[in-house]
């Protein structure tokens, strides 16, 4: 069913180990729901572990198959095809991660942080070691982190910005004043924060970020731009109507699309 006309940026698919999907199957539920691009971003390598999980992200031998591959999609769809990918942000192997990067022909990159000291707090398989934790130092150490990534300078967009709330668990202590100093930091830092609507469809029922999280965003001035961060080619611009609802409550009135010249923005539909 045709929805809004905007782009979607974060999409994964079979090759990351835990999506279902081709990217040309993206690519279709894309047009068929009349986006006005789609970006196909799937989990870069874990190319700095010798012995990677491979229901994280995409294997090593698999890359340059992924790059032709949807260089063959932009060369069929010119100008509605992107081609990313998600990275983590590991400061113990950033270097590695920065040299994979810096050899690679995207059009654009999200950074994200999955994991706290080796924990992968947003993976089901580790859920129990929130209640060996204290919550807001949880929340603390991944918002230094978020705002670690962004001033790498290897990511254009900051993904799922509050991925900590995931499972429904929440800091006891106001974080206004760590909120307000991660958003000066990426306003700072230059990148753009994508309006996930994946958080819909996870224990916590919530858009990443939350509305309060999303004004504190907009007074700084941090652009946004939209994903649904797709694991199947039915969530292609899933919800989109919702987080034009939230952006615009936010105070925001553009968003940010990616085209032959880089990022600028654009009015909201």
């Amino acid at each position: 069913m045709p929805g809004l006309r905007l782009p979607d940026y974060h999409t994964h698919t079979e090759r990351c180990g835990h999506a279902r999907g081709r990217a040309e199957d993206y690519v279709a539920a894309a047009r068929a729901r009349g986006l006005s691009a789609v970006g196909i971003a799937d989990h870069l390598p874990l190319a700095h572990d010798p012995d990677p999980d491979p229901t994280l992200a995409m294997p090593l031998a698999e890359l340059d198959a992924y790059l032709a591959e949807v260089d063959a999609l932009k060369a069929e769809h010119p100008g509605f095809v992107l081609i990313g990918v998600e990275a983590d942000y590991l400061p113990a192997s950033l270097e590695v991660t920065a040299e994979l990067l810096g050899r690679l022909p995207l059009d654009y990159v999200i950074g994200s942080v999955h994991f706290l000291d080796g924990w992968g707090f947003d993976d089901p398989r580790y859920v129990e070691e929130y209640e060996r934790r204290s919550m807001d130092e949880v929340y603390r150490q991944y918002l230094r982190l978020v705002g670690d990534a962004a001033e790498t300078g290897l990511f254009d967009i900051i993904g799922h910005l509050d991925l900590v709330k995931k499972f429904g668990h929440r800091a006891s202590a106001d974080m206004t004043s760590e909120w307000e100093e991660l958003a000066a930091r990426l306003k700072r830092a230059g990148v753009t924060v994508e309006l996930n609507t994946a958080g819909l469809r996870k224990p916590v029922g919530e858009l990443y970020p939350a509305p309060d999280v999303l004004q504190i965003l907009g007074r700084f001035g941090v652009p946004l731009t939209f994903g649904s961060d797709a694991h199947c080619p039915e969530a292609v611009g899933r919800d989109f109507d919702q987080a034009v609802a939230a952006a615009r409550t936010a105070g925001y009135r553009t968003y940010v699309e990616i085209g032959p010249e880089g990022f600028s923005e654009h009015p909201l539909p």
